[in-house]
């Protein structure tokens, strides 16, 4: 052993002990000993290399700020991908979560339990379906979906066994699974990771016409789309485009389902992004604020039609519906109700991009985006990421996506000084550049 280590194994083992014996106090005193560099070279020598985070190390969240080790404040701007709609530690979805944990956390789908059913009527009589079936990550919300869809085609619509079709929007993401990365036109996603998922299909996004050919193929069982493409960088459809999408998909008897993980839960300033066109979805997809950011919990809704299509054993989830995921799901929806985040949205966003329009075009080429879920298109003449990087030094926290676009998603309880002071920072932040 070398002598330096020698000295540090009596440090070592006092820390070890300190955190097995659960001390608190001890606890917090060796996480605020540690610097931001120290975080970060910890998580890239033990941990996959499978994300490239800003470099801020994150250790308290509270409404729409977040502060990092050395106790500097941020704006956030991302929301955890619009998990944390409801605001980080929203006090009302905590409350029960402890409230939960110290009854019943789990007893997987063997049993029943007091809460599945409560939540289960809550929700599908909120969005009008009859019924829910619940996971855990949105990803696994994509898949059970893709899945109800195939059992409905050969069951319901007379596809020939292993024919099925699932027709996909250009430009989607919904995760990083099998299925998800074999629907991508990304190839980040999918290079290297073949051979991929048979009968999935590609088409425009907001291409009506193309779509309607696609649909006209009688082994297509249902058409996936997000209503906006967040991943893609908020890429918002014509006027219009949700509607056709319902139309042609009732026309070719096609099952129609809206990937709302991101979108859903208030985010575009209406209740979910479908609304803003009047349009049901065949299958819904909910995820992310669904829980506000405190425990995965994912689902998808659908009419008997469709959900008892699969039978008692086909499909399954050890969390999914869980005691303790129900609890903070109930809660996290009635906080998004109760508060009229979805209005508050809607207010602000317009205000926000009101803001933001006001950008030299030579350094924002374009601005869009519905309620609070925004992105500005950089000009090529600057780094999107160097952009980011400024604006965390300016503290306010986003993340560039494809390059040259930077979403800006604040969690939905935000006000307007608060929207107004970080547009400034925006701003003031790219004018700069």
């Amino acid at each position: 052993m070398e002598p330096l280590a020698r000295r540090l194994l009596p440090a070592v083992k006092s820390l070890e002990k300190s955190c097995l014996l659960g001390e608190t106090r001890k606890l917090k005193e060796c996480s605020r000993s540690l610097s931001s560099q120290e975080v970060f070279a910890r998580e890239s020598k033990y941990g996959a290399h499978n994300y490239h985070p800003l470099p801020v190390a994150l250790t308290r969240g509270e409404g729409v700020f977040m502060w990092d080790i050395e106790g500097k404040r941020y704006y956030d701007f991302l929301s955890a991908y619009s998990a944390v709609n409801q605001g980080h530690c929203h006090p009302r979805i905590y409350k029960v979560l402890v409230d939960q944990a110290k009854t019943l956390t789990l007893t997987s789908r063997a049993f029943y339990s007091d809460l599945l059913g409560e939540f289960e009527e809550f929700i599908t009589k909120l969005f009008g379906y009859d019924k829910w079936l619940p996971m855990n990550t949105g990803v696994e919300g994509g898949e059970i979906a893709v899945k109800l869809a195939r059992r409905w085609g050969y069951s319901m619509k007379g596809i020939p066994d292993n024919q099925a079709k699932v027709i996909f929007a250009e430009g989607n993401f919904w995760g990083r699974t099998m299925s998800a990365i074999s629907s991508s036109t990304d190839p980040q996603s999918y290079a290297g990771f073949g051979p991929f998922m048979q009968g999935f299909e590609n088409v425009p996004y907001d291409d009506l016409d193309a779509l309607d050919k696609k649909l006209a193929d009688p082994r297509v069982s249902a058409f996936m789309v997000e209503p906006i493409q967040g991943e893609a960088g908020v890429v918002v459809p014509k006027e219009g485009y949700l509607k056709g999408v319902r139309e042609l998909c009732t026309k070719h008897n096609v099952l129609w389902i809206a990937d709302e993980v991101q979108t859903g839960l208030g985010r575009t300033g209406k209740r979910l992004a479908v609304d803003h066109e009047n349009v049901k979805p065949d299958i819904l997809i909910l995820g992310k604020a669904l829980s506000g950011g405190f425990y995965p919990v994912s689902g998808i809704l659908a009419n008997d039609s469709i959900m008892l299509t699969i039978k008692p054993g086909e499909h399954g989830s050890t969390y999914g519906g869980n005691p303790l995921g129900c609890r903070i799901a109930l809660e996290a929806l009635r906080v998004l109700e109760e508060e009229k985040l979805a209005e508050n949205a809607q207010r602000l966003g317009k205000l926000f991009r009101d803001e933001l329009r006001k950008l030299s075009e030579d350094k924002v080429t374009l601005v869009r985006g519905k309620g609070l879920l925004n992105a500005i298109v950089i000009s090529p003449k600057i780094d999107a990421m160097d952009v980011c990087l400024k604006l965390k030094d300016a503290g306010l926290l986003a993340k560039p996506t494809h390059g040259h676009i930077i979403r800006l998603a604040p969690p939905l309880v935000i006000n307007e000084e608060q929207i107004r002071e970080g547009a400034e920072i925006i701003k003031t932040t790219i004018g700069n550049f």
